[in-house]
């Protein structure tokens, strides 16, 4: 469950539009069932799960298709981000993020939305981790183009 506590400040922050529970899980490597509690404060996320409090970052979480699209503001609080922990780059953990939503992609149109997703964040990842991500995109693709017929031959489906 996601909460949006407004104690004694009206201020959202404006990335509490890329906070799920997905993506929370994966960044602390726990399962998405063992959260129990998302807190979403005006400057820090809590999340409480099973065996685990932690404070987490809106700038740590990716921006995701259900979402408005990123604006130049939340680039900058990124880019801010990143300088600070002197990485200048997304964290590895984005790559996988992005590599799992184009797995779970169901039809061609939602791979390629993710697609476009990438294409406005390609700044944020190195070259090796965008090209990864380019190599699952095609992987995905290619399985989704695939007739049925075709994948029944098959080593995926055995």
């Amino acid at each position: 469950m996601i909460t949006i506590e407004r104690a004694e400040s009206n201020y959202v922050n404006p990335l509490v539009r890329f906070v799920t529970e997905d993506a929370i899980a994966l960044l602390l490597n726990i399962p998405v069932t063992e959260i129990k509690e998302i807190r979403c404060w005006p400057n820090v996320i809590l999340v409480i799960a099973e065996h685990l409090v932690r404070f987490v970052s809106y700038a740590d979480l990716p921006p995701i298709l259900e979402a408005a699209p990123p604006t130049n503001q939340d680039i900058l609080t990124w880019r801010k981000r990143w300088r600070k922990q002197k990485t200048h780059k997304a964290p590895e953990f984005w790559k996988e993020f992005y590599s799992q939503k184009f797995r779970q992609a169901n039809s061609s149109a939602q791979l390629y939305a993710w697609g476009r997703l990438i294409n406005i964040l390609k700044f944020a990842f190195s070259h090796e981790r965008l090209e990864s991500l380019r190599n699952v995109f095609r992987t995905c693709r290619t399985l989704l183009t695939s007739p049925v017929s075709h994948l029944k031959n098959s080593k995926i489906l055995a």
